[in-house]
């Protein structure tokens, strides 16, 4: 069995009880710790995902929609503590209940456990986002499914789940979004003459929740390059 959790914000422990297997971003282990090296490293040339068939036509969905995440496969033959850390990026761990769904950027996953369902998905509003037309997905399918995911800085966690408010975010600065059902953004634009002419205020698109859809959103103190750009020669 796997246990994730964060060493001083930047570093991701993960420890093993017995035999298990773990995917993470390729080459981010940093140090591990074990009577002997009972784990080896194999990277994935298709996917995580279960059978050949459906682990190639994942990996071609990733590399149309631009969700081509480099992952590595942790196996590990008994007990063991490793670490994974990204260019000092801040590490955010997330248990998955059964049924439960992180949409996440590919660019923000750093690991995650056999028991969390991975795919690629089509968004409709992604058009307006950095990343497109897709989002990558996991779904907890067992009582194991942690995701750590990265931050450009400390993150901001912004949840409706108590409250019914509506969550407004741009897109850039989205890291994922966590919640059953339909819970996918809406997109809301501000688009108007100004932008022709170069007067625009920078913000104007972003992705909305509703609160009748109840959501948790992670978002980092950093957007991507990207968005729409609209103006006049």
């Amino acid at each position: 069995m796997l246990t994730f959790e964060t060493l001083n914000e930047l570093t991701l422990k993960v420890t093993c009880t017995g035999r298990d297997v773990l995917f993470t971003k390729a080459g981010s282990f940093i140090a591990g710790d074990s009577p002997t090296k009972n784990y080896r490293f194999e990277k994935l040339l298709l996917g995580p995902e279960g059978g050949f068939g459906r682990a190639l036509m994942g990996s071609i969905m990733r590399r149309v929609t631009g969700e081509n995440l480099p992952l590595m496969k942790v196996t590990m033959e008994g007990d063991s503590v490793t670490y994974y850390a990204n260019y000092g990026q801040h590490v955010v761990i997330y248990k998955l209940e059964e049924g439960e769904k992180i949409s996440v950027e590919s660019e923000n996953i750093l690991a995650f456990t056999p028991d969390c369902d991975y795919s690629v998905r089509f968004l409709g509003s992604g058009i307006f986002s950095q990343k497109g037309l897709a989002t990558s997905t996991l779904v907890g399918k067992g009582k194991n499914a942690y995701v750590a995911v990265l931050s450009d800085g400390n993150p901001l966690v912004l949840s409706n789940l108590e409250t019914g408010n509506t969550i407004s975010v741009d897109p850039d600065a989205v890291i994922c979004w966590i919640g059953q059902g339909d819970c996918d953004p809406g997109i809301k634009t501000d688009v108007n003459w100004k932008n022709l002419i170069g007067q625009a205020s920078g913000e104007s698109y972003s992705f909305e929740w509703h609160g009748g859809q109840r959501v948790t959103v992670i978002i980092q103190p950093s957007e991507r390059s990207g968005g729409i750009s609209i103006g006049v020669d």
